[in-house]
């Protein structure tokens, strides 16, 4: 059982493997990348889809998927884009009200997952359907932001020495990063949510709130993927119902080349955080090179998702023939 063990943790070495092989090569063709303000950029200009696929995280070691962050994003900023603007409401009212109804919405797709046994996959493709209609009933064109207080949040930050400064959306990142890496690893949601992944009838069998912890799974990614509008909002100063289109199939890879199995029951929130940056650090890469379209990022994060794929497959028959191996 023990070589299984270490087995799993392969995907998770790889990409932090990954990750420095990349940063390696890019600052090797252009000395800027080694560069603090770049490096945190990465913090700032990936710090929406981070949020979400910390979320994603949680939810895809439980044994489940959450389709609708991406939608989740584009409601929030639009909503808060277009309460601050058009309706002249205070943000202080506002980001509170989209933060709960995120946690609301979040919180309905857990309770039909659960009460209803209802495919994770369905439900939260539903969700992202109403989110995403939900935001285009709002507005159909681009709303952009100009509240002083908004405004002002897109400015702060933390200057470094050197005059590099980490903005308030790379704290925000890096703060629910630690919160995430200490929930799961080290308290009893934590462990009900691997347990969860695991073997769900294992873990109804020791009396674990499953009901309740896939409740409260599904609340957070919720509340997240919303935090991530809000963000959104600051980064960009605009919401637009068609933003972060595609945006939950980059948080899911995200968590993939952070080496969790989609299989659920392992993972880590440290290996998503990796995860995020080998994405932003390809995109800079690209943008660094110049003659490279967009899209290339495209191609690159998805033939680093089909190795982690392979990799986990390999990873997953290797066990079973060691539990055969020993009689298990």
């Amino acid at each position: 059982m023990k070589g299984i063990s270490n087995r799993r943790y392969v995907p998770v070495v790889a990409t932090f493997a990954v990750f420095f092989l990349v940063f390696g090569i890019g600052g090797a063709l252009f000395r800027g990348l080694f560069s603090l303000r770049v490096f945190l950029n990465l913090f700032t200009d990936n710090g929406f889809l981070g949020l979400c696929a910390i979320g994603e995280t949680f939810v895809i070691i439980s044994g489940g998927i959450d389709l609708s962050v991406g939608a989740m994003v584009a409601f929030s900023a639009t909503m808060v884009a277009s309460m601050t603007q058009l309706g002249h409401v205070s943000p202080a009212i506002v980001i509170p009200l989209v933060l709960l109804i995120g946690v609301a919405i979040g919180l309905a797709q857990g309770a039909v997952i659960h009460f209803f046994k209802a495919p994770p996959f369905i439900v939260t493709l539903a969700g992202m359907f109403l989110a995403r209609g939900l935001a285009f009933v709002i507005s159909l064109e681009s709303i952009p932001v100009d509240d002083a207080f908004i405004t002002q949040l897109s400015t702060l930050g933390i200057v470094l020495p050197g005059g590099v400064q980490l903005t308030l959306i790379a704290c925000i990142f890096i703060l629910v990063v630690l919160v995430a890496v200490v929930v799961a690893g080290y308290s009893k949601f934590g462990r009900y949510v691997y347990a969860i992944g695991g073997n769900e009838q294992s873990a109804l069998l020791m009396g674990l709130p499953v009901g309740r912890t896939k409740l409260i799974i599904y609340s957070l990614s919720g509340f997240l993927s919303s935090l991530a509008g809000v963000v959104f909002t600051v980064y960009t100063l605009s919401g637009n119902a068609a933003q972060a289109m595609g945006l939950e199939l980059d948080s899911i890879a995200s968590v993939v080349i952070g080496g969790t199995l989609l299989t659920g029951g392992f993972g880590f929130v440290a290996g998503t955080l990796i995860g995020v940056l080998i994405q932003g650090l390809i995109q800079t890469i690209i943008s660094f090179q110049g003659t490279l379209d967009v899209s290339w990022t495209k191609i690159f994060v998805g033939s680093l998702v089909l190795v982690f794929i392979l990799l986990q497959k390999f990873i997953s028959q290797g066990g079973r023939s060691e539990r055969r191996a020993s009689g298990g």
